[in-house]
């Protein structure tokens, strides 16, 4: 038979009581896993998955489709069959000839599948060729199912995607090589450590099975990450905000001020000096104020967008303006922070405020007509779970909100990582941007369901207006000189739906930058890495598709682009402002005591 031979499977050299002790201890590890799981906390049934509605449509639609067109689908079925007999008779004369060549293969590039073994094993030839075919027969069959609306046919595909992705034989010790080869050669060590690592995540998160994607030991807020100098000059039930001490002797007279989404924290933007935007705007030669939002517990559970809006923005605006001596101020605006900036200038300009000058958007979502990826998760039976675990808890635990996002890329950040902890017992990497993704933070119970179901679900802003603060905020009411950033695989902000809320907004001066890569790192894109490029058209009246076709493609970051364009608002030099002085004195040193407070679920 041909087959790898590796040294690290070779059982004549395993010393079985080790191999047995090891064993022995994975016994009394389960007693752990037991208490864990009888004593977890618990959400909303919702949260879990799409009610049975959708899979009864889906069966209906299917068995409708089959007295509709019966030879379609009974050669989708027949297919699968002689597919899966021919795979099971070839496999049965691969183990008699002892020769692999002949056994039918699946042209698999997938990384899951690297191991030689999946290749040149017959038995993990065969599991994973099964695999494949019987994932391909799924997919057919949700072809075939063609009586549902366009966004239950969506959620149907996401959830088979899920099961599919569940399903993969990598994710299982007996029909994983990588994991039985580790467990021969390190004689069930890898086991005990890999349940050691699922026990530890599940008592860290009272028995949600969360994976953890960094070592949460390597990092210190201000210490290795977040180290960017600055001072907390003002702090408010709702935020503290950042001065950062300057690193010219003069800087632009208009200063900037960065909202950064509150499901995260504001670091990301600060993880180290080398790919820091903070350090890097004020480089440049601005006066930066970063907001640093709350982590809201239970007693925040009435705190609503308006309260985001009053305490957060126009708040750290005028703390700015009075510390300047300024006027007015550019402002920035990241993600959920993005949208919400959107909602703030329409308030401003029907208040004949004009305290900002200009505004610059990463990331954001404004127009929601086109829900996209997240499509699965906006409908109403996922959106009233949510509406429930808000009325139990007072907030949306971030733990939610990880797993939700988590889901949309679950081989990369669920399975992937699962394998290499429980599995492979190995201990999760020293990655600052991974800590960053499990350092989340919870939602205000009525600012997420205002958020949810008036932003997402109604797209109010877009369509007819969002009713606030006694106003009803529209885009058209954006007139302020703006900078749209968007990121060409963005899968959370996807790039044509930003262009589309741009499109939509009253000013008369915009310009819309699309970088390559995704949500983050096409934002943490510094020039000195020359990593990603970016494009840029001029013409805001095209649809996206010809935008993006006549769009010029450019080398490298668009930071320097957009400073660029910055400093066109900026305004005249003036002597660099130290943080501290004047009427308001330090509070504390950057990071400040906001970001380092951590959700339980």
């Amino acid at each position: 038979m041909t087959t790898t031979d590796t040294s690290d499977c070779n059982v004549s050299n395993i010393n079985l009581d080790k191999l047995n002790g090891n064993l022995l201890k994975v016994e009394e590890l389960s007693q752990r896993l037991t208490h864990v799981l009888t004593h977890r906390s618990t959400h909303n049934i919702a949260l879990d998955g799409p009610n049975q509605e959708m899979f009864t449509k889906a069966a209906a639609a299917y068995w409708s489709e089959m007295l509709r067109d019966p030879a379609k689908v009974l050669q989708h079925q027949l297919q699968y069959w002689s597919k899966s007999v021919t795979h099971f008779v070839e496999s049965q004369k691969t183990l008699v000839s002892e020769e692999i060549e002949g056994l039918l293969k699946v042209d698999c590039k997938d990384k899951r599948f690297s191991n030689p073994l999946w290749k040149t094993h017959p038995y993990f030839s065969y599991v994973k060729n099964q695999y494949f075919i019987n994932a391909e027969a799924i997919e057919k069959a949700m072809d075939d199912v063609s009586d549902l609306d366009a966004k239950e046919k969506q959620r149907l595909a996401f959830f088979s995607r899920q099961i599919v992705d569940m399903m993969s034989p990598t994710n299982f010790l007996g029909t994983n090589p990588d994991a039985l080869e580790k467990a021969v050669a390190t004689e069930g060590q890898s086991l005990v450590q890999g349940l050691e690592n699922l026990i530890s995540d599940l008592e860290a998160n009272n028995g949600e099975l969360i994976v953890k994607l960094a070592d949460d030991t390597a990092f210190k807020l201000g210490g290795n990450i977040a180290t960017t100098i600055g001072k907390v000059v003002f702090r408010n039930r709702m935020m503290e905000l950042i001065q950062y001490s300057p690193t010219t002797k003069t800087v632009h007279e208009t200063p900037v001020v960065l909202f950064p989404p509150w499901i995260n924290k504001f670091y990301i933007l600060d993880l180290k000096e080398q790919n820091s935007l903070v350090r890097w705007i004020i480089d440049q030669g601005f006066t930066l104020f970063v907001v640093s939002w709350v982590n809201p517990d239970a007693a925040y559970a009435g705190v609503g967008m308006e309260d985001y809006i009053e305490e957060g923005y126009l708040a750290a605006i005028q703390e700015a303006k009075v510390i300047t001596n300024e006027e007015q101020v550019n402002a920035i605006g990241y993600c959920i922070a993005g949208t919400t900036l959107a909602l703030t200038l329409s308030l401003l300009k029907q208040r004949e405020d004009n305290s900002i000058k200009s505004a610059t958007f990463f990331t954001a979502l404004t127009d929601f007509s086109d829900q996209g990826e997240f499509a699965p998760f906006l409908s109403d039976d996922f959106i009233d779970g949510i509406e429930a675990e808000c009325a139990d808890k007072g907030i949306l635990p971030s733990i939610i909100m990880a797993r939700t996002f988590t889901f949309l890329r679950s081989n990369d950040l669920v399975y992937t990582p699962a394998i290499k902890s429980y599995l492979m017992g190995e201990a999760p990497p020293a990655f600052d941007l991974l800590y960053w993704n499990g350092d989340g933070a919870n939602l205000p119970a009525k600012m997420t369901m205002q958020y949810l179901r008036g932003l997402c679900q109604n797209n109010e802003l877009a369509e007819g207006g969002f009713e606030l603060m006694g106003h009803n905020l529209r885009l058209s009411d954006v007139v302020v000189p703006l900078c749209a950033v968007a990121c060409e695989t963005d899968h959370i902000a996807p790039w044509k739906d930003s262009y589309s809320g741009v499109q939509k907004m009253g000013s008369k001066d915009k310009i819309f930058i699309m970088t390559q890569s995704g949500h983050i790192a096409g934002i943490v894109n510094p020039p000195t890495k020359n990593k990603y490029g970016h494009y840029l058209n001029d013409d805001l009246n095209l649809s996206h598709k010809d935008w993006v076709k006549g769009a010029k493609f450019i080398e490298g970051s668009w930071w320097p682009r957009w400073g660029k364009w910055l400093k066109k608002y900026g305004g005249k030099r003036v002597l660099a402002r130290v943080p501290g002085r004047g009427k308001h004195p330090v509070l504390c040193d950057a990071p400040g005591t906001y970001v380092i407070v951590k959700s339980r679920p």
